[in-house]
């Protein structure tokens, strides 16, 4: 009943009436995302890429994915290149944030989101979202280091359970691609919930 009723809220909140579709339900198929940013402080981070793509039939549809360079409005530190690979001159052909973030609602809808601490990611993007729209995102997260947590735990109460990605990855057996680039790691992302929602069949 409180999720119906946020739900109607934002929908009443909502600034620009071409994003009416936010709030379409899509029974039949995920998004899995991910940005690429310049700090893990949601306050003073900007984004440099977003990558998504979605799921569907227990499939990673990666010929329908969404990939975008942003170009940011401060100055990048060397730190950032080391770890995205995305150089001054990469980011400066980028797009306007507000314009990525209109590109990335035209791609998701109302799908639900899946990601990796998917709360960061969402932050990031409602933080340019709501100053242009008057809502935040809308969809239901679906967060997979949560589901992998809560299946460990069940198969070894006592453990520790090691929630980076790469040892997720590799306790779920399937090919680890390049990360720190937004559309590989929302790739990633898309292949570990298929590998956990098999899992949890068995």
């Amino acid at each position: 009943m409180f999720d119906v009723l946020k739900k109607t809220w934002a929908q009443r909140k909502l600034s620009d009436s071409q994003y009416a579709h936010l709030f379409d339900e899509h029974p039949d198929e995920l998004v899995s995302f991910d940005c690429e940013t310049t700090s893990l402080n949601v306050k003073e981070a900007e984004i440099l890429s977003i990558g998504a793509v979605k799921i569907r039939d227990n499939k990673v549809l990666t010929s329908d994915a969404f990939y975008v360079v942003v170009k940011p409005e401060g100055i990048m530190q060397a730190s950032n290149v080391k770890v995205h690979g995305l150089r001054p001159k990469d980011v400066s052909g980028g797009v306007p944030v507000q314009d990525a973030v209109r590109q990335l609602l035209d791609y998701i809808g109302g799908r639900p989101l899946v990601g990796y601490y998917l709360e960061y990611d969402m932050a990031l993007v409602n933080k340019f979202l709501k100053p242009m729209m008057g809502i935040k995102l809308p969809n239901r997260a679906i967060e997979v280091s949560g589901i992998y947590y809560d299946q460990e735990l069940k198969n070894n109460p006592d453990g520790h359970v090691d929630l980076r990605m790469a040892t997720i990855i590799e306790k779920l057996k399937f090919p680890d691609l390049p990360r720190h680039d937004a559309l590989n790691d929302a790739i990633n992302v898309a292949l570990m919930y298929l590998a956990l929602m098999a899992r949890s069949k068995r």
